[in-house]
């Protein structure tokens, strides 16, 4: 049950997120926005209506002082951090803020990239498996090796990406939650091009826009599946919008919003549905496992490289390039797209940090009954994720 303080500071944040949105919206051009997508099609939640930028961060003050007086320890974390943010993105729009600052205030996360060491890690960890799988020569000979034994014929993609959808659903449903829905209702998919994404939940329209530019993998689709479908993304919104309508839920989880402290949470689960579900049946989804996490830190690095260092954009997409391992051209445009736009571009972080923030929670509980309601209807920030249980 959820403390009434809870909801009502629930519904007061949607509400003063939509209306730093209106604000947002005209003036950058941005047709995103801070909140992607709104699920109040009821009317529930009333925006704020803001005369200007100054309003807006007074009343984000006033947010986090009553936050600091809610009975839970993990919804006086969240709401916080949830404020700090939105005021770190008032200063962004107003005086301007240095890309270390939006890494560190939106996100809440350490304002470096991935390090060398890091990298390395994961290279060395890809290249072992792949000997071990009986893949010859260096790394990247390995890889093409490995991409070219499991690729996708494009005109075969949709079709099974359709079927392992189905099969993520039939998962999800027998280890980690049933769904409040039919199997109708669930996630189709439509193929897209010249995107800044390698896929896209559109739950509104229940369409995945898959880009179809990158090089793609059967492994590739299966953690597409899990992480725009379920129990990723598709899950994520459907027992949001199921529990704040029964009053289950406080009415900011029926917004997802960018550049905040529930980013990296938000893309965590996603990419931690494959083992919440049990689908890591092989070497090769083990091998895409690294590879996500691996790609997940280059794009840190070369956003780095762009926007802190000021590097030149073609240096970094020739970078980007050197490192990809896999993917082709159309994986390192897609994703030089995507970091490129100084309004996403700190959210390649969200997939850095998001898996390691909640892989280890879903590995210590005991109760996931108990703990679906708390991870997936409440919105989280790295620090709060893994604060489930007695206090």
């Amino acid at each position: 049950m959820i403390d009434t303080h809870t909801l009502a500071l629930g519904r007061a944040a949607a509400a003063a997120l939509l209306g730093v949105d209106a604000l947002y919206r005209p003036e950058s051009c941005d047709g995103d926005g801070l909140v992607v997508l709104n699920m109040d099609t009821e009317g529930r939640i009333e925006p704020d209506r803001f005369d200007g930028y100054e309003a807006a961060r007074v009343r984000f003050l006033e947010l986090r002082r009553e936050a600091a007086a809610l009975p839970e320890p993990d919804r006086r974390r969240y709401y916080d951090q949830l404020c700090h943010s939105t005021l770190a993105f008032i200063r962004w729009r107003t005086e301007g803020l240095p890309f270390q600052a939006q890494l560190a205030d939106f996100l809440h996360v350490p304002a470096r990239p991935a390090s060398d060491r890091e990298l390395d890690a994961l290279r060395d960890d890809m290249n072992g498996l792949l000997g071990t799988m009986g893949y010859g020569g260096g790394l990247a000979a390995r890889c093409r090796a490995w991409e070219d034994r499991n690729r996708v014929d494009p005109s075969a993609v949709a079709p099974l990406l359709e079927e392992l959808l189905d099969e993520a659903w039939m998962r999800t449903e027998d280890r980690v939650v049933a769904i409040p829905a039919p199997r109708s209702d669930g996630m189709r998919v439509a193929a897209v091009s010249a995107v800044p994404y390698n896929a896209r939940c559109d739950y509104l329209r229940r369409t995945i826009e898959l880009n179809t530019d990158p090089v793609l993998t059967r492994p590739a689709l299966k953690h597409l599946a899990a992480h725009e479908g379920c129990p990723g993304h598709y899950v994520q919104f459907k027992l949001r919008e199921t529990m704040a309508r029964a009053d289950g839920a406080t009415d900011d989880v029926l917004l997802s919003v960018v550049n905040t402290a529930s980013s990296s949470v938000f893309e965590g689960i996603a990419d931690a549905g494959m083992e919440a579900a049990g689908w890591m049946e092989s070497d090769d989804d083990r091998l895409q496992a690294m590879m996500n996490r691996y790609r997940a830190g280059i794009g840190t690095v070369a956003a780095w490289r762009l926007h802190a260092d000021g590097r030149p954009e073609a240096e970094v997409t020739d970078w980007l390039r050197a490192h990809s391992l896999v993917g082709g051209d159309g994986w390192v445009e897609n994703r030089m797209r995507f970091i490129a736009a100084p309004s996403r571009a700190v959210l390649i972080w969200s997939y850095w940090w998001g898996e390691p923030s909640v892989a280890p929670a879903w590995a210590r509980v005991g109760n996931r009954a108990g703990f679906v309601p708390f991870l997936y209807g409440r919105m989280h920030s790295t620090d709060t994720v893994g604060m489930f249980g007695p206090a």
